[in-house]
């Protein structure tokens, strides 16, 4: 490529001839100029390939001036990342925030100085340059974002178990494109069933590689699956030296179909909660030790528990109670078991949809909007066995 090529190309727009030549002459020798002498010809060339990397634009033009020509540059996507320099006599400030308003980047005051010239040109063209490799760089970034969220998803659970007598839902809502939330089941047989439920601190790719890990430490607590204790220790033990700025909670249930138990251990997580037949209102079942990751000597203890067929359990992650509403009030536990009382849900899968709703008609927040934190979902709802 010669010198030539390389030049950037400048579009000057205005309709005096003296400007036209004075301004050309300053620029000529460093950049390829283009002129249009009217509004209507520089939406005309603007188009014309390659496209100008710059525009001067002169404010006072017969027909259509300036602004109006700024305005629709700045509205049609394939110019409007082009940065315009109004050329002007004028000096009031009206003027000049007017212009910033449609979308010029500076102005060039007239009579011109071929030094002002130059190094204004010269200035919005190496920032446009670096916007340009920073947008590059963002989008590389999301890329690479979509494929750890992708890799991230195919590490859940692809289906949920089926099992004869349980009703079980689940749900696994992001805060950002990856997520520290992470979820998985043992199915020992068809009459026993482990879940975990977990959550990395921090948020991003970080925690989104540490859940990831839970996936692998899951899997060699597969003997164990029957002592929430024991697999919590083994999680720990995994987990313990690998990093350094985060930590894991956890809680782990064991479902026990034949003897119609539950037990239940946790690792600095929120409480289990457990409603139905068995118990008056909504009980919270806590048996917490250290979180995972940090305490290579932590000790676990497990609880058990009857359930009976009507019974309601729900495993969860800290975003629920922590989701705040627009005056910073979070839904807390007293919104959440009341919630929980009164919900008359006849499916797993139903009450786990009419929780995200409560959740999200507390928080008021649109489709679009980030949540607080990452909320994962299990819920079980009990049934005869036979």
């Amino acid at each position: 490529m010669n010198e030539a090529d390389q030049k950037k190309t400048v579009l000057l727009v205005d309709d005096a001839p003296a400007n036209i030549q004075v301004v050309t002459a300053i620029l000529r020798d460093i950049y390829k100029v283009r002129v249009a002498t009217n509004g209507a010809k520089a939406l005309a060339l603007v188009k014309v390939a390659p496209p100008p990397d710059l525009i001067l634009l002169d404010v006072m033009m017969p027909e259509m001036d300036g602004y109006e020509v700024c305005i629709q540059l700045k509205a049609d996507p394939e110019t409007r990342d082009i940065p315009v320099i109004f050329l002007t006599g004028q000096t009031e400030i009206e003027d000049e925030t007017r212009g910033f308003e449609v979308g010029a980047v500076d102005y060039i005051h007239k009579p011109f100085s071929p030094a002002v010239v130059k190094a204004r040109v010269q200035t919005h063209l190496v920032l446009r340059g670096i916007r340009e490799q920073l947008a590059q760089q963002l989008l590389a970034i999301q890329k690479e974002l979509e494929t750890a969220r992708q890799i991230q998803m195919s590490i859940l659970p692809s289906s949920i178990p089926q099992m004869a007598g349980l009703d079980i839902a689940a749900r696994y809502v992001p805060m950002t494109a990856v997520a520290g939330d992470f979820y998985d089941f043992i199915v020992v047989d068809d009459k026993h069933l482990g879940i975990l439920v977990a959550d990395v601190s921090g948020h991003g790719m970080p925690s989104a590689l540490i859940a990831s890990m839970l996936k692998i430490a899951l899997a060699a607590e597969v003997p164990h699956a029957d002592d929430p204790a024991q697999v919590l220790l083994g999680l720990n033990q995994a987990l313990c030296g690998k990093f350094q700025h985060h930590f894991v909670t956890a809680a782990y249930l064991f479902v026990d179909m034949l003897k119609g138990t539950l037990t239940y251990a946790g690792a600095g997580h929120p409480p289990l909660m457990l409603w139905g037949r068995s118990s008056e209102g909504v009980r919270e079942v806590e048996e917490n030790g250290l979180f995972l990751g940090k305490f290579p000597w932590a000790t676990y203890s497990s609880r058990e528990l009857p359930f009976k067929a009507g019974d309601w359990c729900l495993l969860y992650t800290d975003g629920i109670p922590e989701t705040t509403n627009p005056e910073g009030i979070e839904f807390g536990t007293d919104c959440f078991k009341q919630f929980l009382g009164t919900e008359q849900s006849t499916s797993a899968d139903q009450f786990a949809d009419r929780l995200l709703e409560e959740l999200s008609r507390w928080s008021a927040r649109g489709s679009t909007e980030d949540l607080d934190d990452d909320i994962t979902i299990v819920a079980i709802q009990f049934g005869s066995s036979t």
